[in-house]
């Protein structure tokens, strides 16, 4: 960490009244110091000069899996149940310690360099602490935890666990993880879905959280097909399944929520479990639109995701606010949804999601320097509308020109300073090979 002096920025504080303001920020300890004024006590810091160019707080995203970074552009022109039966359960499976550090890796210079600075990722089943290893020397905050799948038609044999087994492991990851780097990584219990999952094991992962207070992560409503599964198995809908469990929580995050009736929307809105949006895969799998107006008219936290590569060929969060503005419209009206709810759904909402409202997206005194330098300049935002306008609706991710987690210089200029791409660029082909190579044993 440097402590450091900003000028001559436009600064967007996401705080509660939306304030727009001209000045400088200090960072001091990886913290938040000052915003406005430049104090005399702080003249004498290194000083950079942004020319105007927005600060905002570090992006959110609430549902990602790392390990499938690699398999981007690898799975397609499937549904959801046979996108992975078919390609993405096998390939987890093959996974080595080593591919999956590239997969990770590959995923978090994506994320960082389009001003991600926090994320919550789903892991697959082994191989976990490979994930938490580049989560902890990237200095990416996130919040992660290992799939659990000790049940499902069509999972590979290298992914099914016992039940104990995988509650144990997890707990072991939990103790090791949860609130490593000074509170930068958080463990979330990873049950993949109700489909995935045996009750047993939900039910035992509810207790566990609520007794710990680690959160929970989760898939749920997302397509036709699958929640027709689940009431053929339970006689009941997802959401009511897993409140049996008590894994609806304001620990919880759910991706997806594309299919829910006026009694889950309650369930949700009553229990704080926030729902993750992710357009570009709903999209992409054919799932179908999320109505995130109405989830956040009655209550609900809603954050934003970009999921897995294979399922969006892409991690950029400033694609999926694009599109959740958008999509809103054929249901609701143009404007429903507006620009300003958007960077909240991908600020406030994610950190509050995560555990983290009271640490971060929102810059003010006493918060950790997760930022992000966008620039203003560029002919593409044009000269006029409002920054929320201009950035949702015309922002895109090499406008990003520096990144800070806790005050920590993650992108400088546009470029990564915590990870070799050159070599990430020459060792993903092999990692690819060996995973295709690994298919051929499960």
């Amino acid at each position: 960490m440097t402590d450091l002096r900003i000028e001559n920025a436009t600064i967007l504080t996401c705080d509660a009244s939306d304030r727009i303001i001209d000045g400088g920020v200090v960072i001091r300890d990886g913290k938040i110091a000052s915003v406005g004024e430049i104090r005399p006590e702080d003249a004498g810091l290194p000083r950079l000069n942004f020319g105007g160019d927005y600060l905002m707080p570090g992006l959110v995203q609430g549902h990602i899996h790392l390990c499938q970074t690699l398999f981007r552009h690898e799975a397609e022109g499937r549904p959801l149940l046979r996108w992975l039966q078919e390609r993405i359960w096998p390939f987890e499976a093959a996974h080595t310690p080593d591919t999956l550090r590239v997969s990770a890796e590959l995923g978090v210079a994506e994320l960082l360099r389009c001003g991600t600075t926090c994320l919550l990722d789903m892991g697959t089943v082994r191989h976990q602490d490979s994930i938490f290893e580049v989560l902890e020397r990237t200095g990416i905050r996130a919040g992660a935890g290992k799939a659990m799948m000790d049940f499902g038609e069509g999972t590979p044999t290298g992914l099914l666990e016992r039940t104990a087994a995988s509650l144990d492991e997890s707990l072991s990851l939990a103790r090791h993880w949860h609130g490593a780097a000074g509170d930068r990584i958080r463990y979330f219990f990873a049950p993949r879905s109700v489909l995935s999952c045996s009750g047993d094991l939900q039910q035992e992962i509810g207790r566990l959280s609520a007794a710990h207070g680690y959160g929970i992560h989760t898939h749920s409503s997302e397509h036709p097909e699958e929640l027709a599964a689940v009431e053929a198995m339970y006689g009941r809908r997802s959401i009511d399944v897993l409140d049996s469990f008590g894994l609806c929580s304001e620990r919880s995050v759910f991706a997806h929520g594309v299919h829910l009736d006026p009694s889950e929307r309650r369930t949700l809105a009553d229990t704080g479990t926030t729902i993750c949006h992710c357009p570009s895969s709903n999209l992409k799998l054919g799932s179908g639109i999320a109505d995130t107006v109405t989830l956040l008219r009655e209550g609900i936290n809603v954050a934003i995701g970009a999921d897995g590569a294979p399922c969006n060929n892409g991690l950029d969060v400033f694609v999926e606010m694009r599109l959740a503005h958008l999509l809103q419209g054929p249901r609701h009206g143009p404007g429903a949804l507006t620009p300003r709810d958007v960077f909240r759904m991908a600020t406030t909402a994610g950190a509050r999601a995560l555990g983290w409202a009271d640490r971060i997206g929102v810059i003010e005194p006493g918060r950790d320097a997760d930022l992000v330098r966008l620039r203003r300049d560029d002919p593409r935002l044009g000269p006029g509308g409002d920054p929320w306008t201009r950035i949702v609706c015309a922002g895109m991710r090499d406008l990003v020109r520096d990144v800070w987690v806790r005050g920590h210089r993650v992108v400088e200029s546009g470029t990564l300073t915590v990870l070799d791409e050159d070599r990430l660029r020459s060792e993903a082909p092999a990692a690819l090979r060996a995973v295709f190579d690994g298919l051929e044993s499960i």
